[in-house]
């Protein structure tokens, strides 16, 4: 498979596995492999950031250094802040003040980056651009990232949003809707993996304004692991290039262990580089 001016990347989210994503994307930057379309999803979507500012080892200085010093994972947080990932560090004081984002540098990046969050009000996926307005581009990556039940609705041009993944974890259908073919898809689980979590009903008491949204988390499960049969069909069909963990995952959504975190950080730059 050939890497040309119509091959789009693709990036999976799963929270604190992405550290895996920003390894790749470190390797890729090592070596100048840029694409002319992105599309990305959650923890995706903040690790494609750094890539599209051209900043190496920004994202994996958010996803290990800053959550060893400041410890934005926790319990405290979803009370106070109503999210268990510090919104405050990682939205306002990370790119505005620890390690500025160059958005000079990603506002005159060609190519274009699509985040998907989910539409609470019609359960369906929305994929956003937003190259000038800075506070807008953040409130994409934050309502793409908001993880169900753990992180508050987040309003982009005054419509309730979630985590983008709740409906199109793997945006590849996506990428070739747009026109492009093929597509490097970076995911945070090992081939083989289908999620045994079993799908439940989502009772009113969560999101009661929101009836569809309640309908696709309701059948979530059951989606991500059609596109993961999708995607590893494309993958035997030359369709795709995927780049994934080679080892079941042993970091969750909400990993804390540093020494997990690096391990991951390093398998991703390793197998981002093999490309």
């Amino acid at each position: 498979m050939q890497i040309g001016g119509k091959t789009g990347l693709v990036l999976e989210g799963g929270g604190m596995r992405g550290v895996f994503t920003s390894g790749v994307l470190d390797a890729f930057m090592k070596h100048d492999l840029y694409f002319p379309y992105v599309v990305a999803v959650s923890a995706g979507a903040c690790n494609g950031l750094s890539y599209m500012s051209r900043q190496p080892r920004r994202a994996r200085y958010s996803n290990i250094d800053l959550l060893q010093k400041y410890g934005y994972i926790s319990l405290k947080s979803l009370i106070t802040q109503g999210s268990i990932f510090d919104p405050n560090i990682l939205y306002e004081r990370f790119p505005k003040e620890i390690v500025p984002f160059d958005y000079k540098t990603y506002r005159e990046n060609p190519a274009t980056y699509e985040v998907v969050t989910t539409n609470c009000l019609t359960g369906r996926a929305e994929y956003l651009s937003e190259k000038q307005d800075a506070d807008r581009l953040t409130a994409i990556i934050k309502a793409s990232s908001s993880l169900p039940y753990v992180a508050q609705i987040t309003h982009v041009d005054g419509v309730p949003m979630l985590d983008g993944g709740i409906v199109d974890s793997i945006p590849v259908v996506r990428a070739i809707d747009k026109g492009y073919s093929p597509n490097v898809v970076i995911m945070t689980r090992n081939r083989g993996f289908r999620s045994a979590e079993p799908d439940f009903k989502v009772p009113r008491l969560f999101y009661k304004q929101y009836p569809r949204l309640r309908v696709v988390l309701s059948h979530h499960v059951k989606a991500y692991n059609e596109q993961l049969d999708l995607i590893e069909r494309m993958e035997d069909w030359g369709e795709v290039i995927c780049i994934r963990p080679e080892r079941p995952m042993e970091v969750d959504r909400i990993c804390r262990d540093v020494s997990k975190l690096e391990a991951l950080y390093e398998e991703g730059f390793a197998l981002g580089e093999k490309l």
